[in-house]
């Protein structure tokens, strides 16, 4: 692991100013790879905090410990918003 990557948000941060830097195509050749190649490991290490939480999840999916929300946690379906009835509606209440 990089000592100089402090965590998952600092990596991806840096990584998106990098990207940017390059895009941009103002850098001298070695600048470029020099940049690249830091943004490879960068890539390299918001992957593996990737597949660790990935691994996490299915860790505690396995043992049971999740539970599914309860239904009235749900999201509910857009014909069951109580704007979507009223958009219906014309300005006397009848359904048009």
């Amino acid at each position: 692991m990089d000592v100089n990557i402090k965590d998952f948000e600092a990596a991806i941060a840096e990584l998106e100013g990098i990207v940017k830097k390059l895009e941009d195509g103002d850098l001298a050749l070695e600048q470029s790879l020099e940049l690249y190649e830091r943004g490879v490991r960068l890539s390299r290490y918001c992957h593996a905090r990737l597949e660790e939480a990935e691994r996490r999840i299915e860790i505690l999916g396995e043992r049971g410990d999740l539970q599914p929300a309860p239904p009235g946690l749900m999201p509910a379906a857009a014909d069951d918003e109580p704007g979507a009835a009223r958009a219906d509606r014309d300005e006397k209440g009848r359904k048009s």
